[in-house]
């Protein structure tokens, strides 16, 4: 390993960031010529946009034989994504919930990352679950096709509006081009990706070897904060503007495309499968699955993720970054920091879930119910 793996590693991250942004604005300026409903360009071209990078990097990194990058991509990518980036950007202006989100899209991401869950319990997603899952996704496609034109009559002007100004901040001046400049944004996009995810894969193994450090953990932790580089600054953005629920729906979307697009296309693309070691099914799987259903109660205080809310979740993802690194220090972890986390996580969640009650409470009080 020399100082050109980290130039690699930087320009890997570099060419996923651009080429997913040219991506999300060429397509979804091409949604709107096609005349496709704002709602369903928010929900699924800019959500699913912005997890190209997983996709790229993942398929990749199955398709070389390195199933630990592509699995901790995912799972990495999903605790990344709630914990830190919904955390983050609930600490800088708070966060409000649309109710469909917490009705629809959060109870679909929490069925989905169980069932993922149930299928790694074996120790391994094979390539006919992996089939299954990006089939998955394709329904829940169409599903919010459906669901925009059965509700498009009633949609409100209010949310029409969010979504219209969500999807001009993410052309940009694309509107104004022509749908040949549109869709060579989309193919440069797509070049940038593959060549970025190739750099990136590269130089992480390498300096996982380097230091020792398993390519689990490695894709864990910084292919899966770099991937998720374009829902940090989609999310905290929208989150600064004020932008309702856009954040929340952003990496709503983002995780369901990862457990069924990203996770379902590398199963099916490697030889063997994706394996699923004991460590990660045990500690990983089981923070993406906790903080997945952790959403509920805090999303019902109110329809709102409060700042103090935010800031404990983005405390938590630190914690769980330094617990994956003490871990795999030659020391390992102390025990005082396992014995803190046995009491603290649960005295956590049970006031995330005490809140989430009493929130909820109120508005079936306030409702009439």
């Amino acid at each position: 390993m020399d100082f050109l793996t980290f130039v690699w590693l930087v320009v890997g991250l570099v060419f996923l960031v651009i080429g997913a942004e040219w991506l999300v604005r060429g397509a979804s300026s091409l949604a709107a010529r096609l005349g496709v409903a704002p709602i369903i360009i928010g929900l699924t071209v800019v959500a699913f946009g912005t997890s190209a990078p997983e996709m790229a990097v993942s398929v990749s990194g199955a398709l070389s034989g390195n199933a630990d990058v592509a699995l901790g991509n995912v799972v990495g990518s999903n605790t990344f994504n709630i914990l830190f980036i919904l955390g983050l950007s609930a600490a800088l202006s708070g966060l409000t919930i649309n109710q469909r989100l917490l009705r629809l899209d959060i109870p679909i991401l929490i069925v989905i990352s169980v069932i993922a869950y149930a299928l790694a319990w074996n120790g391994l997603v094979g390539r006919l679950e992996g089939i299954v899952m990006f089939i998955g996704i394709i329904a829940y496609t169409g599903w919010l096709i459906w669901q925009s034109r059965k509700d498009a009559p009633t949609e409100s002007a209010e949310v029409k509006q969010e979504y219209e100004d969500s999807t001009r901040k993410a052309e940009g001046s694309a509107l104004t081009k022509s749908t040949a400049f549109q869709v060579g944004l989309v193919v440069a996009g797509l070049v940038l990706l593959v060549l970025g995810s190739r750099f990136l894969v590269d130089s992480a193994i390498e300096i996982a070897s380097a230091l020792g450090v398993s390519e689990l953990v490695i894709g864990l932790t910084i292919v899966a904060a770099g991937t998720s580089l374009p829902e940090l600054a989609t999310s905290v953005l929208a989150a600064i503007r004020g932008q309702r629920d856009i954040a929340v729906g952003n990496v709503v979307g983002s995780n369901i495309f990862n457990l069924l697009a990203v996770l379902g296309a590398s199963a099916t693309v490697s030889k063997a499968g994706i394996a699923v070691n004991d460590e990660a099914l045990r500690l990983d799987f089981s923070v993406m699955l906790a903080a997945t259903i952790v959403l509920v109660p805090i999303c019902w205080n109110g329809f709102a993720i409060k700042k103090w809310e935010g800031a404990v979740l983005a405390v938590f993802y630190a914690v769980y970054v330094a617990y994956l690194i003490l871990q795999a220090s030659d020391d390992g972890v102390p025990e005082f920091y396992r014995t803190m986390l046995m009491i603290v996580l649960p005295l956590v969640a049970l006031t995330f879930c005490v809140t989430g009650f009493q929130g909820w409470r109120k508005y079936r009080s306030s409702h009439g119910g």
